[in-house]
């Protein structure tokens, strides 16, 4: 049994007095009552069409999210602001952060299938607004708007799966939208190079305002059969609609609690300020002094941070993170996980692609494979003990153990950074393959414990909290890993090219520096300089392989703070959250249930 939050029964007695436990609606937020009773109301067809259907809006918005890039650089290079990709790429690095939690706590409202037609919308709009883009402004207007209605979508395909699934069936589920990334990490750079060769980036972008919402209306249409057969047998009956109730000043004061407006916009304020000045600042040390760095990041932890905190524990009625649930070890532990996670891992993926041309002499096709093996090897291992998990229903030591072959992945990469012989290549292929098992084996199943800890009643938004940890590690492990790369690759290229008594090596290591794949079209493995600068590389990379391990290391001890509780078929713990408490039941059966308890019938 997990340890209990509040063991006191007085205490527990004052969190519900609170309202802690309670909402502007009853119980449970309308939206999470209204996803229960439309759950219940699936048949098995409902079940294979969903399933299905978010397999294909997966795979359309992740070909789309692959691709997208690419023609996101044509298109830059069109406008004639090539050198303003960071631009773009700031813009929706914070939204993709800070929209998170807003998605989980309105369809918490609002409920699930609204806020998912929302998302569409933002999505097809954005997409449009970027195909169609004359300057630089509208291309990154568009670029918010897409991204926000991307966010959406994903988080609430998440959301869905973890609402319509049983404990132990969630880790397989929860796999369905990374499937396609099997088939998409290998073709995706075959679609957008046609694209581009026959076509234009206005069409390579614009095409998806056309797909990708065909590809969401059998999603939308399963949710909604399903809840016209909820609304039929009168289960919604009960349920409130605040989309019925626009015109009531009530409706607006409950939406202001209930949605928590200002803790989300101060928690979005925190995301944004903080997470630019990384993203903005990178590893170039000159520009952490300037005032467009330093100015958000004093805002954000001086001012927006400790505004939310003190909002949330002191003044919201419904906060958007209950303060009181980080007082579990397991909640802590998976975001700390989620968070460590994505920045070890930058540390030694942000300059894979050019280690391996460099280091390796690899050509294009063979390093944009192995920077794919490790997704591609995490699905396929996650895919399977998704199903392991069904009949086991713990998940434990199986996270601690992907930790561990993270760590011992890392060793692999800081003894094979670097080298010309088939040998070399193949110790980094294995290192890179075990990072994936790693990957398929801790991530995910991470998630569903996160899920698992908290009533569903929060579901929604422990999941956003998790994702946008992931975000929050990529900022870290890409300034990380961007410091060491700028203050030490230019001393080691002159250094090394001294040594080899290159002519004019200072010119040369700047060149390099700046364009490596440029150099090396010109200098064949076995010439000095060539030798001089993979010898560089190969240091450099040794010492972020080094940092990554380090790092791998301390998710090994966060592992070790997570319970293993049992999973069975309930959509979240019995106990979770310390406490259990007879509920009215939404679904009009007469028995009692522990709060946690699942109504639904769940796969």
């Amino acid at each position: 049994m997990p340890d209990p939050i509040y063991p006191d029964p007085e205490v527990k007695r004052q969190i519900e007095i609170q309202g802690d436990t309670e909402t502007a609606f009853g119980d449970k937020s309308p939206g999470v009552r209204r996803i229960e009773a439309i759950s219940s109301c699936f048949e098995s067809w409902h079940k294979w069409v969903l399933f299905a259907s978010v397999f294909f809006v997966a795979y359309s918005y992740g070909l789309d999210g692959t691709v997208r890039y690419t023609y996101q650089a044509a298109a830059l290079s069109v406008l004639g602001v090539s050198a303003q990709t960071s631009t773009v790429t700031v813009v929706r690095s914070i939204v993709a952060a800070a929209a998170q939690p807003v998605y989980a706590k309105i369809s918490d409202y609002f409920g699930r299938i609204s806020i998912l037609f929302i998302a569409v919308v933002f999505y097809v709009i954005g997409s449009i607004v970027q195909a169609t883009a004359k300057n630089l402004s509208a291309f990154s207007g568009g670029a918010l708007l897409y991204q926000f209605g991307y966010t959406g979508v994903q988080l609430l395909v998440e959301v869905i799966i973890a609402d319509t699934t049983s404990l132990r069936s969630r880790l397989f589920f929860s796999y369905i939208p990374a499937a396609p990334f099997l088939i998409n990490a290998w073709v995706s750079g075959n679609i957008a190079s046609a694209v581009l060769i026959n076509s234009t980036w206005n069409w390579g972008i614009g095409m998806w305002a056309i797909i990708f919402p065909v590809t969401a209306i059998p999603l939308l249409f399963s949710l909604m059969h399903a809840e016209w057969r909820a609304n039929k047998r009168g289960l919604l009956a009960e349920i409130p609609s605040p989309l019925k109730s626009f015109g009531k000043a009530s409706l607006w004061i409950d939406i202001f609690w209930q949605v928590d407006l200002i803790g989300l916009i101060l928690l979005a304020a925190s995301l944004a300020l903080i997470l630019l000045p990384f993203t903005l600042a990178g590893g170039v040390g000159s520009l952490w002094k300037t005032a467009h760095v330093i100015a958000p990041l004093v805002i954000g932890f001086v001012v927006a941070l400790p505004g939310f905190i003190i909002w949330e524990m002191r003044l919201a009625k419904h906060p958007v993170l209950p303060f009181r649930i980080l007082r579990d070890r397991q909640v802590v532990a998976a975001i700390g996980i989620a968070l460590l996670l994505n920045t070890a891992w930058y540390t030694q993926g942000d300059y894979l692609y050019y280690t391996l041309r460099v280091a390796f002499d690899r050509d294009i096709t063979s390093a944009t494979r192995v920077q794919n093996i490790y997704s591609f090897t995490s699905v396929v291992v996650g895919i399977a003990l998704g199903l392991v998990i069904r009949h086991v229903r713990r998940i434990k030591y199986f996270i601690v153990t992907g930790t561990l072959l993270f760590v011992l992945a890392f060793g692999l990469l800081i003894r094979y950074r670097g080298g010309y012989s088939n040998s070399d290549f193949a110790g980094l292929v294995a290192a890179e393959v075990i990072l994936g098992i790693a990957g398929g084996l801790f991530p995910y199943p991470t998630q569903v414990l996160a899920q698992a800890s908290v009533q569903h009643e929060r579901t929604a938004v422990i999941t956003s909290i998790y994702l946008a940890s992931y975000s929050v590690g990529s900022a870290l492990g890409n300034t990380i890993a961007g410091a060491i790369w700028t203050n030490t690759m230019p001393s080691h290229l002159l250094n090394a090219l001294t040594r080899a008594n290159v002519p004019d090596a200072s010119t040369i290591a700047t060149s390099v520096y700046g364009d490596p794949l440029t150099f090396i079209l010109t200098n064949p493995p076995g010439t000095p300089a060539r030798e001089a600068v993979g010898h560089a590389y190969r240091e450099v990379q040794r010492y972020l392989t080094i940092t990554g391990i380090c790092i791998s290391i301390v998710i090994v001890g966060v592992s070790l703070f997570l319970r293993n509780p049992r999973l069975g078929d309930e959509q979240s713990l019995p106990e979770a959250e310390g406490f259990d408490k007879p509920v009215v039941n939404t679904l009009g059966r007469n028995e009692k249930q522990r709060r946690g308890d699942s109504v639904v019938s769940t796969p």
